[in-house]
């Protein structure tokens, strides 16, 4: 029997082996050059500790809240689509093991599961990823929907008006499976035979002309909170504050968008210091160990969500697959605090690292 994964990046090698080639290339791919997706992982890597040495560690509280739902530890689970591809239970499996960890699962909007599947499964406390499609009153429906199963908050993707280029899924001819939750509101025929009907079939259904006043629209909708995903600049974080969203994640889709823009953890502390304090922050992008998610909480991250890890856990093991993802983080984050001298995540500071800008600037 193979061993037991000890870190995520076995995960990772694992779910290869697993999955179907077009399956695991749609995962594990990015835009273009894949240069943003190498970058989100290494500029981690370029980032070191100032441990602080002598303090009480004995007890380590991991647990934070987040929009007032108190979660075990500062890890949420990111929209990732079509979690059916990975495992035949799909986005139910992952729900339940975002319930048993104690922590928030972000159901995307391409989920192969519906919502009210999911919501029905378990008492993990969801948010919904929407998209705005140019049919508006789809998107109505699917916040009415969201709210009435119990749904806590709305995630606003906002980084694609246009689908990224990713090459794999071209050379694959990957096909779009079914949108479990726009049965009936859009037709799901499969509209292309060279390449991917993924760019096809997403020109033709997402609108390009949405805009920040628009913002105001779907505010009008819904009581839920929103928080918008795919900021990458001080401005777009003022505008986001302005226009009075709940909160703020720091996002390059994974890096499945635009090539060459910046690694998240690299422009996490620009939005940090635009925003002020005024709304949470939280950050997704390359986080595969417990120490990414203590230097995004010491830049001033309030949580980070883990996306293809956990797609990599379902289809390698299922539902206990993504709860030992989550294990492993939380584990590996655990410790970190504990060398670096910090008893909670109150305790984690700026003070604790030094980014790799700071240490050039040492040198001069």
């Amino acid at each position: 029997m193979a061993a037991e994964p000890v870190n995520l990046n076995e995960f990772q090698e694992l779910a290869r082996l697993a999955l179907p080639k077009m399956y695991y290339d749609f995962y594990a791919g990015g835009a273009e050059d894949e240069h943003t997706l190498k970058e989100n992982v290494e500029a981690f890597h370029r980032i070191t500790f100032r441990p602080r040495i002598l303090v009480d560690v004995s007890r380590i509280d991991l647990s934070t809240t987040i929009l007032d739902y108190k979660i075990s530890a500062p890890i949420i689970i990111a929209p990732t689509a079509w979690h059916k591809l990975a495992n035949p239970e799909g986005e139910v499996a992952t729900a339940r093991a975002a319930a048993s960890c104690n922590t928030i699962m972000v159901l995307s909007f391409t989920s192969s599961s519906s919502i009210e599947e999911v919501a029905a499964s378990c008492n993990a406390v969801c948010f919904y990823q929407l998209y705005v499609l140019k049919k508006r009153d789809i998107a109505a429906t699917l916040v009415q929907r969201a709210e009435r199963n119990g749904f806590k908050a709305l995630v606003l993707t906002a980084d694609a008006p246009r689908l990224g280029r990713r090459e794999a899924d071209i050379k694959n001819k990957m096909i779009k499976p079914q949108l479990k939750n726009l049965e009936g509101l859009l037709s799901t025929k499969v509209s292309s035979d060279t390449g991917s009907n993924l760019e096809a079939d997403a020109r033709e259904a997402m609108d390009a002309s949405l805009s920040w006043k628009d913002l105001e629209w779907l505010r009008s909708i819904t009581n839920l909170p929103i928080l918008i995903k795919g900021i990458l600049t001080r401005e777009d974080a003022i505008k986001a504050v302005e226009v009075g969203v709940a909160g703020i994640i720091v996002s390059n889709h994974g890096a499945r968008q635009l090539d060459y823009s910046p690694a998240t953890i690299s422009v996490l502390e620009e939005v940090v210091h635009a925003v002020k304090g005024r709304v949470p922050i939280l950050m997704d992008g390359g986080v595969r160990r417990g120490t990414d998610v203590f230097k995004a909480l010491a830049l001033g991250a309030q949580a980070v969500l883990i996306g293809r890890p956990v797609v990599y856990g379902l289809a390698a093991k299922g539902e206990y697959g993504v709860r030992r993802v989550i294990e492993m983080l939380k584990d590996e984050f655990e410790l970190t605090m504990a060398l670096t001298g910090c008893p909670s995540v109150k305790h984690i500071t700026r003070n604790h690292v030094r980014t790799e800008h700071e240490r050039i600037h040492s040198m001069l």
